[in-house]
């Protein structure tokens, strides 16, 4: 069956005078942007959950999305006949990775095994669809927050037996990651937190929570996984608190359970704005920390303050997100997953297209004006002007650690009051918008 009829063989690139909404106005897979493509570049992926496995239901109305494959009413004639719409899509999107729950693929069966033998078959499945396609898994992840059990958390959960549940999922789920020749793992931690502290232990939770994290590592070195281990942050929602609640309380959690080096962060837009930061805000501290490895791109309603999931459109905000891309010298084994749902009222399977186009468009555009920035070096410069001083025999003194404060004293006695210098907030907001506009 077909299921997207509308587009015929795949979505191409037709330039921006184009008026056809079926095909990319700026994305151009092949066209350099510097030392790559920009398909090298962005190495898009679509998230398999919400494109292929959302309703459209929320907590106020019923499902509205319609999606011929998701018909069956049988849980296994659906999920192949779901895997079949869904590289369909992606072949004629011309994306080169897919995201996956495990939950998402194959349904969950009666008991464990059950669950188990589902998804080795859908794992089966989705290698042949890989190979058929040339399409490739980016990473997979498991879903611990969606079953009844994992009402208290899954890792952090009160009862052992919950943890051992979760640790089998994900045992299960990172070996089919790895069947699939994934290029990652991510851990998000849905409910790995708290809804009152009234009852809740949260230093056994946090220690729970990194032990499961330590078997994960074990277990990827025994089966052979060479992937990229990802937590994705997020403050809150569905938990009060969640315990990876942005980048600098990750960074807190790896380094005080020893886990640095052996994981990196897989940062959402949309989570960035929950916490109270821009997304420039929380990739600048995961790049300078070095723990920089996947994006989830998409963007929140700022009027809305949940997690709406929309598709990012903003081309300011895919400017300040390649820049910090370009900065890190690119990705390696991350990308940039589509983690964004259609709104309830796009509920035909072609907005799909629409939806994905523009947000691949706005990154291309994104692309091409930070390499542009990059490229004309004054914002760079600015910035290594403003702290030139630290250069300076005092300033190298200080960050070496030589300088004392007796020494601050001395300094400041021989060289009087400083020369207040401004910021030129203004003046960079323009130069930004001379390549934006």
């Amino acid at each position: 069956m077909v299921y997207f009829p509308e587009v015929a063989d795949r979505v191409h690139y037709e330039g921006p005078s184009s008026r056809n909404p079926l095909a990319f106005h700026h994305y151009d897979a092949a066209k350099r942007i510097g030392a790559k493509t920009m398909a090298e570049h962005l190495r898009f992926a679509v998230c398999y959950w919400h494109t292929f496995v959302g309703t459209g239901q929320d907590p106020f109305g019923a499902p509205t999305l319609v999606r011929p494959w998701a018909a069956n009413p049988d849980p296994m004639r659906r999920a192949y006949d779901t895997l079949d719409a869904a590289f369909e899509f992606f072949s004629k999107l011309g994306v080169e990775y897919w995201c996956f729950h495990d939950r998402d693929i194959a349904p969950e069966g009666i008991d464990h095994a059950e669950s188990c033998r589902n998804l080795e078959a859908l794992v089966k499945a989705a290698d042949g669809k890989q190979k058929e396609t040339g399409v490739k898994l980016l990473w997979g992840t498991a879903s611990l927050f969606s079953n009844p059990r994992y009402q208290a958390g899954a890792s952090t959960n009160p009862d052992p037996h919950v943890f051992a549940c979760a640790a089998a999922q994900v045992k299960y789920a990172l070996e089919a990651t790895h069947a699939l020749g994934g290029l990652g793992y991510v851990f998000w931690g849905g409910r790995e937190g708290y809804e009152t502290l009234w009852n809740t232990d949260m230093k056994r939770e946090r220690e729970q929570f990194a032990r499961l994290l330590h078997m994960a590592i074990a277990h990827a070195r025994t089966i052979g996984f060479t992937g990229q281990l990802y937590i994705e942050p997020k403050p809150m929602e569905p938990t009060k608190h969640q315990y990876d609640s942005d980048v600098e309380a990750c960074l807190n959690f790896l380094r005080e359970f020893d886990l640095m080096g052996h994981l990196k962060l897989n940062i959402e837009t949309n989570h960035a704005t929950l916490a109270g930061h821009t997304m420039q805000h929380e990739l600048r501290a995961a790049r300078h920390a070095g723990i920089l490895g996947s994006i989830d791109a998409n963007a929140g309603d700022e009027l809305l303050g949940w997690d709406t999931d929309q598709f990012p459109t903003n081309v300011y905000l895919t400017t300040t997100i390649a820049l910090e891309l370009l900065a890190m010298g690119g990705f390696t084994t991350g990308g940039l997953n589509f983690d964004a749902k259609v709104r309830r009222q796009s509920h035909e399977p072609i907005d799909l297209f629409y939806a994905h186009i523009g947000g691949m468009d706005a990154f291309a555009r994104g692309l091409e004006i930070a390499h542009r920035i990059m490229e004309d070096g004054r914002l760079d410069a600015f910035v290594t002007d403003r702290y030139a001083g630290w250069s300076g025999p005092f300033g190298s003194d200080v960050m070496s650690g030589k300088a004392t404060l007796d020494d601050c004293d001395a300094y400041v006695r021989a060289n009087g009051e400083p020369l207040r210098r401004s910021g030129r907030q203004e003046y960079l907001e323009n130069l930004i918008n001379e390549y934006v506009l």
